[in-house]
């Protein structure tokens, strides 16, 4: 792997980013949503999303390609994607960490996104509350985690 680089966002990001989160979101959920809840985040809802808050977002870079991001407001994890082709090289870690350092003290999950559990509690989140709520038309259970540092 070509030497990760992370940076801030800018405005020209947002195609990329959007592809990042497309590709991430529509794999790892695939599991967990239906094909109807998936519809209803395509490539362009994800890219509108970034052309407004690219500020919050800290990019993973290799060989002057995106193959990651994160997004923190007010102090939480609202996304942490890895691009599918790129997954256990430590992107998702170095971007985890940056996201702490930034302040980042909680994030929500799906409960069944065992994979993701499994590495918030691997770098010492903590397990918060389950809540079931309304996300994309259809009932999902999640849970937060919280960051103690």
């Amino acid at each position: 792997m070509s030497r990760l680089v992370l940076r801030p966002a800018a405005p020209e990001d947002a195609d990329a980013l959007g592809r990042v989160a497309h590709g991430s979101f529509h794999q790892a959920f695939a599991g967990i949503m239906s094909p109807a809840a998936l519809a209803q985040r395509p490539h362009s809802f994800f890219v509108e999303r970034f052309v407004e808050q690219w500020r919050y977002v800290t990019v993973a870079e290799t060989a002057d390609r995106i193959v990651g991001f994160s997004m923190v407001r007010q102090g939480h994890i609202d996304m942490l994607f890895v691009d599918p082709t790129a997954q256990a090289r430590g992107i998702g870690k170095a971007l985890l960490a940056a996201a702490e350092a930034a302040g980042a003290r909680s994030l929500e999950c799906f409960r069944d996104n065992h994979e993701a559990r499994a590495f918030y509690e691997k770098h010492g989140w903590t397990l918060n509350q389950s809540l079931r709520r309304t996300f994309c038309g259809e009932e999902f259970d999640f849970v937060t985690y919280a960051w103690k540092a």
